[in-house]
């Protein structure tokens, strides 16, 4: 799987991280264990998925399953976003073809100050399960992650997936204070949450902020800024990715908040991310960057789809370290052999 290593810090995906250059231009894809993986589906049969997410072989199974398959530079942990509230317990399900989905959405003050901690013995299958995979993965780095405040809290406030997010934005501005209380308290259970997966071995993070793109650059800064920053503060041994989706504007924010990598999805050319972050904090060293192959482009045909990691390759050259990932998560019904043939694409070609 990759091949081993002798030191880690030499796999390509964490000297890119650090702004370098590696052998090989590194790739993973978000998603890239799940629904599109037929060894997924069979094993997960009959398991709901917070249940899988809590069951340390079988995440180590699933974890492991696209590096075998596809020789991906970096292996994502399986877990999902709402995880550490459930282990928390906060009454939540993941319903299929919706997403997760809370009994009791938080709306006031009494929700807020109702809402439990995250202790370390709550999320210990998670630990255990990034054990089994340092000691199966060999040379290809783990990578933990956890679902920035914000989006963790749209879901609490809407109760479920919001296309608006009409709720979280009204309490976001009718009651400011309870706001930040309430991703205050969210940012203590990420920061922990993350803590573990570092302590237990996971050689990178990431941290998903799926739905900030709802979010204006102002009311980023103003009600997201200072938990994300506190979140990717308690981190500071391994590499730390931030990406949202539809983030464009916010992207030199996100930088600002601590990513040493910044994710992009495909709406922005890697070279013009890589200008506006520099535009944006020229004090800074150059930045480094991930993304942004668009999923859809899975199912183009292999010649489109060459052209357009030609490309992606190409415009990532102009950022410190790149790299490379789709601009959002492995669509369900991608043909996994194209998946493979994409990731032999990104190794083959000259850089």
């Amino acid at each position: 799987m990759g091949g081993e290593m002798n030191d880690i810090t030499e796999a390509p995906l964490l000297v890119a991280a650090r702004g370098g250059r590696p052998s090989r231009t590194p790739v993973w894809f978000m998603r890239q264990a799940g629904r599109s993986l037929p060894e997924y589906r069979k094993l997960r049969e009959g398991t709901a998925m917070l249940d899988a997410c809590l069951d340390p072989e079988m995440v180590c199974e699933i974890t492991l399953q696209p590096v075998r398959r596809h020789d991906v530079d970096g292996a994502i942990l399986f877990s999902d976003i709402v995880v550490p509230l459930k282990a928390a317990g906060i009454d939540l399900d993941i319903v299929p073809g919706t997403g997760p989905v809370v009994a009791k959405p938080v709306r006031t003050r009494q929700d807020v100050d109702a809402l439990p901690r995250l202790h370390e013995e709550q999320v210990r299958p998670v630990a255990e399960a990034v054990g089994l995979l340092n000691d199966n993965l060999g040379g290809v780095p783990l990578i933990g992650f956890a679902g920035a405040p914000f989006t963790l809290a749209s879901y609490l406030v809407e109760g479920g997936p919001s296309k608006n997010h009409e709720r979280t934005k009204a309490l976001m501005h009718g009651d400011p204070e309870l706001w930040h209380a309430l991703l205050g308290h969210l940012a203590d259970i990420t920061a922990e949450f993350l803590r573990v997966q570092v302590a237990a071995g996971v050689k990178a993070v990431q941290l998903f902020d799926s739905w900030a793109g709802a979010l204006s650059e102002r009311d980023y800064r103003e009600f997201v800024l200072p938990h994300s920053t506190r979140v990717l503060g308690s981190v500071t041994s391994v590499p730390r990715i931030h990406f949202g989706v539809g983030t464009s504007e916010l992207l030199p924010a996100m930088r600002e908040a601590g990513a040493d990598v910044v994710g992009v999805d495909w709406r922005t050319p890697l070279d013009v991310a890589v200008e506006r972050l520099e535009r944006a904090a020229p004090h800074l060293p150059k930045p480094v960057v991930q993304g942004n192959l668009d999923p859809a482009l899975l199912f183009a045909g292999l010649p489109a789809l060459e052209r357009e990691v030609e490309r992606i390759k190409r415009e990532g050259r102009a950022a410190a370290g790149h790299i490379f990932n789709l601009g959002h998560g492995v669509l369900p019904d991608t043909d996994p052999d194209v998946i493979t043939r994409a990731v032999e694409m990104v190794h083959g070609s000259a850089r």
